[in-house]
């Protein structure tokens, strides 16, 4: 082999491992994990921030890699024609051109872009950083072209009215949530964990309230035995102290205060009582947090719209919609749906609704208002029910079994086939 040839084919040689190297910069930059990234520079990592910060003109980095890859494919094209041509010169010259296309394309593909591209994929910072230095020679040796191409990108988008969205909703958040579980990179409870903070404001104070037929009240003239005796057989901490009526709540007594001063000459609830924080019932419980905590409450009352009690909700409520339930060791674990046999359930009025609908993988509709069971069975009959009605909403059934005046106190729900419900429709 003469030694032009030899050129020739160093030449090409030197243009697929630039095409390994743009394939890895492509990949790796375009996968690289800005958290983890961060995580890295947090720790020491100096190059990650430099990896995070060339990020931030995507655009342009990716048109370097792209033109890039370009230029070094057309031109390994070139020589490997040339190379054929020159070392088989007594061979049909169509044949070598198609040989060459063959081969090149064959070593492009393969080594330069399959292989490299797969690798980086599975370590796409590690790459990101150790290739920086020769990205960003590149970058600034292309930089020309790049302002270039940006240009006839404003151009384009002023032209065909392209709006630039990179908003993140919650939908798509959990989406990524459930890919990482399905491939290994979070459990299941941390899994739950972040679905449960992702939904965390969607909900509003009057969706985790416990109610006002629920709450425990002191009559601001109650006598030191009644307030004891609530304190001993309801086993709370707190409870909300009224005038006149519930709707009226002028404080929060703990039990510890009680206690403390019970035995007071001078002894009045008024003293001791903290005043109430009201929140009305549709702010959202992470609104509802904040001034909380900026109050030192961790009881608030719910006010509806024409001033009244709504109900009560606690700091532990709001907590528990992200980590679940939190018992200590004086609660009693509360069971509010029973499973009775394959299809059917007994359910407590309180039982939250959504919580339900979720068991049994049935999608709520969006104009149902109520939050409970028992809500949402008056709700649909439209009146305080009576023991042994009956409502039937798309395939369940629902029957009162234990009612007051006031309110549902349990249901029997029975589920149905789908094709029931297509029948009731008809």
């Amino acid at each position: 082999m003469e030694p032009p040839h030899i050129g020739i084919l160093i030449a090409l040689i030197a243009l697929i491992f630039l095409s390994i190297f743009f394939s890895l910069a492509e990949t790796s930059y375009s996968t690289a994990n800005k958290v983890r990234l961060r995580s890295l520079e947090a720790h020491g990592k100096k190059r990650a921030g430099r990896v995070l910060k060339i990020l931030e003109k995507y655009d342009r980095l990716i048109s370097t890699v792209i033109v890039g890859n370009n230029i070094v494919a057309i031109v390994a094209a070139s020589l490997g024609t040339l190379f054929f041509v020159q070392v088989f010169s007594n061979q049909n010259e169509a044949l070598m051109v198609l040989t060459s296309t063959i081969v090149i394309t064959f070593l492009i593909v393969s080594f330069g872009e399959i292989i490299p591209k797969s690798i980086a994929k599975e370590h796409p910072e590690s790459i990101a950083m150790a290739i920086h230095p020769i990205v960003m020679f590149f970058y600034y040796i292309l930089l020309p072209v790049n302002l270039f191409f940006g240009l006839l990108k404003k151009l384009t988008n002023k032209i065909f009215k392209i709006k630039h969205e990179e908003k993140l909703d919650a939908e798509e958040l959990k989406i990524y949530v459930e890919t990482a579980q399905k491939e290994g990179g979070i459990t299941e409870d941390e899994g739950n964990l972040l679905r449960s903070a992702i939904e965390f404001d969607d909900l509003d104070t009057y969706d985790i309230m416990t109610p006002r037929v629920n709450v425990v009240a002191i009559n601001e003239d109650a006598a030191k035995d009644e307030i004891a005796k609530k304190f001993f057989e309801h086993s709370y901490s707190r409870m909300p102290v009224y005038s006149e009526s519930i709707d009226t709540v002028v404080g929060i007594i703990h039990e510890k205060d009680f206690i403390r001063h019970q035995n007071d000459k001078d002894f009045s609830l008024k003293k001791i009582m903290s005043s109430p924080l009201n929140l009305p019932r549709n702010m959202k419980i992470s609104t509802a947090l904040r001034l909380m905590q900026k109050a030192k409450k961790l009881v608030a009352v719910v006010i509806d719209e024409h001033g009244g009690t709504s109900g009560i909700v606690t700091m532990e409520d709001i907590i528990e919609e992200i980590v679940g339930e939190i018992y200590d060791e004086h609660d009693e674990v509360e069971v509010l749906t029973k499973k009775i046999d394959e299809n059917t359930y007994i359910v407590e009025g309180t039982e939250k609704l959504d919580n339900f609908f979720e068991i049994l993988g049935i999608e709520l509709d969006e104009e149902i208002e109520s939050t409970t069971v028992g809500g949402f069975v008056i709700e649909q009959a439209e009146k305080f029910p009576l023991v042994g009605e009956t409502y039937f909403y798309k395939n369940l059934e629902f029957e009162v079994t234990k009612a007051t005046v006031k309110r549902v106190v349990q249901v029997k729900i029975t589920v149905g086939s789908i094709d029931e419900e297509n029948e009731d429709e008809n």
